[in-house]
């Protein structure tokens, strides 16, 4: 048995959540809808002019490890944060829920812990405007091969991509994991990542990963043309399981060769933020645990309809309930 069931390795930010009108957001300059990188000094205008928010630790992949957390299996996260309050709010939040953090946070330097700004719009929509401090600075002396090599599963955050020190990172924990028997993979995590990254991208999931998780964009943005049936046979092809969420129109899952469709009833999100990082919480849960492809597609469009009904990027209801009450555990 290994200590950890699924341990994580991303960008160690703090989300910092409130509601936003369209105008504020046009007031502001803030592009709505996506995820823009900011400066020290932006980052520190936008906070200030938050109203009513909700503080909580966040980064996308940290995000899918507390839900993984929350279903009661034994996880890890692997991330950067500095010896300031913020880094400690992080640090002890994701202890309390039953994780363990396995950096301390780092004294000296000058880069402070990571956040990132969150306007969730009536619709809605999230837009995030994240400053990455120190998360950013996460290299391969940060991965503990005694925690990696511990792991039944790895889960590697994209945006790490934009440091070569990143990319040192994600190799040295998924090697380590796949050679004591794990299976190591990735959360593309964003279109603009893959355009920056798309050969570092395709060499990684073709030689050293089992397993890929993407929505529509992130998988076309892999081969850069429209044609999503084309892509998903294309990295099928070099990955022995594809994961691509389709929002609305549902889940497909190509399986060494066999394809799954995981339909889903479209809801209007109270704020989607986090949507893709518990449906990865509750795939990834039902991939630990022995689930079909079928089940653990239902149970990850089961936490991202959950998370989506209420503020921020954690599930809140009981999701081992949510799931025996669907008929799925």
């Amino acid at each position: 048995m290994k200590k950890y069931k699924v341990v994580g390795i991303g960008n160690a930010v703090v989300d910092v959540i409130s509601r936003a009108e369209d105008t504020f957001l046009d007031l502001m300059g803030i592009e709505k809808g996506i995820m823009q990188l900011v400066e020290r000094e932006r980052g520190e205008t936008l906070y200030g002019a938050m109203e009513g928010r909700v503080q909580t630790p966040g980064g996308s992949v940290a995000n899918t490890i507390a839900g993984i957390g929350a279903l009661g299996l034994d996880s890890a996260f692997i991330g950067r944060v500095h010896d300031d309050a913020l880094g400690h709010f992080y640090a002890d939040a994701l202890t309390r829920e039953g994780i363990d953090f396995v950096n301390p946070p780092v004294k000296g330097g000058e880069l402070p812990t990571s956040r990132s700004m969150i306007f969730v719009s009536p619709d809605g929509e999230r837009s995030m405007n994240t400053y990455l401090g120190i998360s950013a600075e996460l290299g391969p002396e940060d991965v503990s091969e005694d925690v990696t090599a511990q792991s039944e599963i790895v889960f590697l955050e994209g945006y790490l991509f934009d440091k070569d020190k990143g990319k040192e990172a994600f190799l040295r924990a998924a090697r380590t994991c796949r050679a004591a028997g794990g299976l190591a993979g990735i959360a593309i995590s964003d279109p603009f990542c893959v355009e920056r990254h798309r050969d570092d991208f395709l060499t990684l999931i073709e030689h050293e990963m089992d397993y890929v998780i993407g929505n529509e964009a992130e998988i076309r943005s892999l081969f850069q043309n429209d044609d999503l049936e084309a892509d998903l046979a294309a990295v099928a092809a070099i990955c022995p399981l594809v994961v691509c969420t389709r929002s609305g129109d549902g889940v497909t899952i190509i399986h060494k060769g066999v394809r799954t469709e995981i339909p889903v009833h479209k809801v209007v999100p109270v704020d989607a933020t986090g949507a893709g990082d518990q449906f990865a919480a509750g795939f990834l849960y039902g991939l630990a645990t022995g689930a079909d492809m079928a089940t653990a597609g239902r149970m990850g469009c089961v936490s991202a309809a959950e998370v989506i009904s209420h503020i921020g990027p954690r599930p809140e209801a009981n999701m081992q309930a949510l799931y025996r009450q669907k008929g799925l555990i």
